[in-house]
């Protein structure tokens, strides 16, 4: 079973006054970071390492979000056929393919930033 040998068991209260907005921010945090509000309370005051969920959540979501792009170029490229030519002007696919591009060339960014931040938090940096 997953109990705590004897000297590890957390026996001691630290009583801390707070506002009601302040406790909520706590436990809004700490359910950021999947922890109990005294697990992260405990973290951040003894300086340990707190990672939050929603951050790597969200960068999984850009990364979903940017092969979705990808397959959205391909499959409008795939519909430019004949047929699709005489409808839609050749400037006019031109320009929906550079947002398309534009729009991953931002994501890109936005990914390389997003995971920069979450392996300096990982690797012990500040979080």
């Amino acid at each position: 079973m997953n109990q705590k040998s004897p000297e590890k068991k957390r026996k001691v209260c630290m009583k801390s006054y707070m506002t009601e907005v302040e406790r909520d921010r706590i436990a809004a945090l700490a359910e950021q970071c999947g922890l109990s509000a005294s697990e992260f309370m405990r973290r951040v005051v003894l300086g340990q390492e707190v990672n939050s969920k929603v951050d790597k959540e969200a960068f999984l979501n850009l990364l979903k979000v940017n092969a979705d792009l990808g397959r959205l170029g391909g499959l409008f490229k795939l519909a430019l056929t004949d047929s699709v030519n005489k409808v839609v002007s050749y400037r006019e696919v031109r320009r929906i393919l550079h947002q398309i591009e534009d729009r991953q060339e931002e994501l890109r960014r936005l990914i390389s930033i997003a995971e920069r931040v979450i392996l300096k938090r990982d690797s012990g940096g500040v979080g």
